[in-house]
């Protein structure tokens, strides 16, 4: 039961302030407890790629981060360079103000230029919920799929707010069984984590991987 739920959880640091030591020490994390993947910034891909070298754990990255407003050309470019550099999974924020106003062909060309980037390499693409009204989340999820992207997620954890089930749940409606579901952002326990499992996730993005591990494993019900 602890691999199931070590496999669900990309183990997150992202700070603007992070250094090599909090990444080799993310990467140990990581490859103890057997984690999905770490994310990191795409400064440190090819380090934790060193790190992870000839193990499960994926290095994760994102693109456009944390508030989408670059071009599809800049994403696709850095999708192109994190992928070059070892990343095997790519974390994509859509541009949220062009959502916003209604353009959605600027936001599918956004999510098809990184996913053609990508070249096969799994996309979650960021819609952050808690700047969307439930109709631009839905309409953001419908265009993550028809751009091909492989999952939707909540949150970048840099903005007004985090994950929540109602999203969650709203997401996986709308995306369907096929299509994966992060949760990422506030998700800080055993409890965090097993109320996004219910509500649809299927991944969990979170920077407290190691606490959660140390209640599930202290949980006698698992």
């Amino acid at each position: 039961m602890t691999q199931n739920y070590a496999a669900m959880i990309d183990h997150t640091l992202l700070k603007a302030e992070t250094t090599k030591v909090q990444i080799e020490k993310l990467c140990e994390e990581a490859l103890k407890y057997e984690f999905a993947s770490v994310c990191v910034n795409p400064a440190w891909v090819k380090k934790s790629s060193e790190l992870l070298a000839g193990s499960k754990v994926k290095v994760c990255t994102v693109i456009g981060f944390p508030l989408g407003a670059t071009t599809p050309q800049a994403k696709a470019f850095e999708t192109r360079n994190a992928i070059e550099n070892g990343a095997g999974e790519i974390d994509m924020v859509i541009n949220i103000g062009a959502l916003k106003d209604g353009d959605y062909e600027l936001v599918l060309e956004d999510i098809k230029a990184v996913v053609a980037a990508a070249n096969g390499t799994l996309v979650k693409v960021i819609i952050e919920t808690s700047l969307l009204t439930d109709e631009e989340k839905v309409k953001a999820c419908e265009l993550s799929v028809e751009a091909g992207a492989d999952f939707v997620k909540t949150s970048t954890g840099f903005s007004t707010g985090g994950a929540n089930a109602e999203d969650v749940a709203l997401m996986r409606k709308t995306v369907g069984p096929e299509i994966g579901v992060k949760a990422s952002g506030g998700v800080r326990s055993l409890e965090d984590m097993q109320k996004m499992i219910e509500a649809g996730a299927t991944r969990i993005g979170a920077s407290s991987g190691v606490a959660i591990m140390n209640g599930l494993i202290s949980d006698s019900n698992y």
